[in-house]
């Protein structure tokens, strides 16, 4: 069965995320900033890049290779465009990492924001064991009483994700992750317009 996020174009995603009502594409890039800086690393591997928001951020020489792995390969197309500095250094992976096997390269760092919600507790698990980092930084989403996506003229875009998506609760992640041998770390949390909140949870292998 075909994803649904392979069916969203990129300019609806972009587009809905970065509405002064929803701030998402704008919080995320901010947060990405501080994310990269989690660890000293050599390699890094960002979990649903999408088109490469926040990638801006990386300093020449910072890493050795950048990961981007997304589902959708038009995405990755974007974010390897859009980031021409980082021509043999970035390398896009397209993959389902809901489907097994799916094999993915070593990284001391992962980043996965807003990508949990997707893939569930149990598969993000499953990754991460399988990548060994050192630490793993992600973002889920606090929602408000209105629901997970926000109302915008692009919110019948997203209907399909109905079939995959979950809400994570911040317990539930810490207690999957110290199953899989890591020892929760710095949280944050930020505020946005609709009443929502981006929680930022890392994670130290222990």
């Amino acid at each position: 069965m075909r994803n649904p996020w392979e069916a969203i174009s990129l300019s609806d995603y972009e587009n809905h995320m970065k509405l002064d009502s929803v701030m998402q594409l704008q919080a995320l890039n901010e947060m990405m900033k501080d994310q990269l800086g989690a660890c000293p690393a050599s390699r890094l591997m960002i979990l649903g890049v999408a088109g490469g928001n926040g990638l801006e951020h990386i300093q020449k020489g910072q890493f050795e290779k950048v990961y981007g792995v997304d589902v959708n390969a038009v995405y990755l197309e974007a974010a390897a465009a859009r980031h021409p500095d980082l021509a043999g250094v970035l390398e896009c992976l397209c993959a389902d990492l809901t489907e097994e096997p799916c094999r993915l390269p070593k990284a001391e760092l992962v980043i996965a924001n807003l990508l949990i919600e997707y893939i569930g507790c149990a598969c993000f698990q499953r990754v991460i064991r399988q990548i060994r980092p050192k630490m793993v930084s992600c973002v889920i989403q606090i929602n408000a009483e209105d629901g997970w996506v926000s109302d915008s003229p692009y919110l019948h875009a997203f209907d399909g994700l109905e079939q995959v998506h979950r809400q994570i609760e911040a317990e539930a992640l810490e207690k999957a992750m110290l199953e899989a041998g890591y020892r929760k770390g710095e949280t944050l949390e930020r505020e946005l317009p609709n009443g929502k909140r981006l929680l930022r949870m890392d994670f130290e292998r222990a």
